[in-house]
């Protein structure tokens, strides 16, 4: 199964506004909570072209599996600041992207909490895995055991 989880931290080093670590199946992904939005989500969108640049995410869209690499549409996801997002985000997937517009009246704080439940739905959606370790990652149900 595949955990993505937005947290408002106050530990992140000086000058460090955003922070994403990968574990098997497990994303954290520590925002700041005492910058300006503005800052972090720029920040954000640094660290997450790092992020897929490794090349650990792939993207299932209709038959076709997208990934970094993929010519005219590598993987990307973009985090956009605009003023009337309903519920604080929301998020646009097409081909080889993902848009995730973020209400810019909030605080980190709000940004991260609205992330978790929609991030959760779009893993739910079977669309994205992970290779880890020469495994794939994804959202299907665990097989089940026999006795």
């Amino acid at each position: 199964m595949l955990d993505v989880a937005y947290e408002a931290v106050e530990d992140l080093p000086p000058g460090r506004l955003a922070k994403i670590d990968e574990d098997r199946g497990r994303i954290r992904v520590r925002l700041d909570k005492n910058e300006p939005l503005a800052d972090v989500v720029r920040q954000l969108n640094i660290e997450i072209d790092e992020f897929m640049a490794a090349g650990h995410w792939f993207q299932l869209y209709g038959d076709e599996i997208v990934s970094r690499a993929t010519p005219g549409c590598p993987l990307r996801i973009r985090y956009i600041l605009k003023d009337d997002v309903p519920d604080g985000v929301g998020i646009g997937e097409g081909r080889g992207v993902v848009r995730v517009y973020i209400g810019a009246g909030q605080t980190v704080e709000q940004f991260a909490a609205a992330m978790n439940p929609v991030t959760k739905d779009q893993l739910d959606g079977g669309r994205w895995f992970q290779l880890f370790g020469g495994e794939i990652i994804d959202n299907s149900p665990p097989p089940m055991s026999h006795v």
